[in-house]
């Protein structure tokens, strides 16, 4: 079932019915740009999806804001299951993620972060591209379209397309595949896609370190490789849990990006401001490698 249109909004919904794609919000601190990220998934009429917010703010009040709420009652009269829960307990952005993955029962999760706008039609080619390919996750990197004329050749130049079916690969600091993280940096992927030519509508997978912020997984790989469960070897205060878990199921069933990624990042400030423990380095061991999944453009 796609979202209904608004001459059939005021329909009850069909009870019991089970979406695709679970969409899986974290906030905290954010109204503005929460409101922003739900506009965007309000306007992707063509997949079948239910949204799971799960809100960290003080006063666990993040849905009530005029904005948010008025996006959310869109999304309720398109149809969409809307779940929203209140987690106050600060134990890390793992443990938050893990909280949203508990809440889940769609085939496939999109962790969406609350400061990502989705170009109309972004989830149904995830959701094409993790069917075509059969592949563990499937991310549509976000850019910073601020960067729009900041062009960068020498982070591009480690663009390479997927070519025949995609593998499980193994990630690590120090290997060849960890120098692509800088594909996501500024525009860059705006810059790739203006040189392929995608036809509207569809999508090309390419290699990938790891994707932030937008990543379609099949949910019945992510849990079988523990998810984000591994939060509790690490401090409250990390960043990189999300590196952590693609690498595990990379290793597993392989994991891609697309281009073009119809993701476009806020640019807001980042509410994750202590980062001297990346996840990576605790579940897997640190290397001689110097750059951090966490670090900034």
């Amino acid at each position: 079932m796609t979202a209904r249109w608004s001459g059939a909004w005021s329909a009850p919904r069909v009870p019991g019915h089970a979406p695709d794609v679970d969409v899986l919000i974290p906030t905290v601190g954010r109204t503005a740009e929460l409101a922003t990220t739900l506009a965007g998934l309000a306007a992707q009429t063509e997949v079948d999806m239910g949204i799971v917010v799960s809100d960290q703010s003080a006063d666990g009040d993040a849905t009530t804001w005029p904005a948010v709420a008025a996006m959310l009652r869109v999304l309720e009269a398109q149809g969409r299951p809307v779940t929203l829960l209140t987690h106050p307990e600060r134990r890390g952005l793992a443990e938050h993620r893990q909280y949203l993955l508990d809440h889940a029962t769609a085939p496939t999760v999109l962790f969406l972060d609350d400061d990502v706008w989705l170009e109309p039609g972004s989830i149904a080619r995830m959701l094409d591209a993790l069917r075509s390919l059969g592949c563990g996750f499937v991310g549509s990197a976000v850019q910073g379209l601020s960067y729009l004329a900041d062009r960068r050749p020498r982070e591009t130049a480690v663009f390479e397309p997927w070519d025949g079916p995609v593998v499980p690969e193994v990630v690590r600091r120090g290997t060849p595949a960890f120098d692509r993280w800088s594909l996501h940096n500024a525009a860059n992927l705006a810059h790739v896609a203006e040189g392929l030519d995608v036809e509207p509508g569809t999508w090309l997978p390419y290699r990938v370190a790891w994707v932030g912020a937008c990543v379609l997984y099949d949910r019945a790989v992510l849990e079988a490789v523990g998810g984000f469960r591994f939060w509790s070897d690490l401090p409250p205060e990390h960043a990189g849990e999300d590196v952590v878990a693609q690498w595990r199921v990379m290793e597993r069933s392989g994991g891609v990006g697309i281009v073009p990624s119809g993701a476009v990042h806020l640019e807001a400030p980042t509410t994750v401001t202590d980062r001297r423990v990346d996840a990576p380095d605790v579940v897997f061991g640190r290397p001689t490698a110097t750059v951090a999944p966490g670090q900034s453009r």
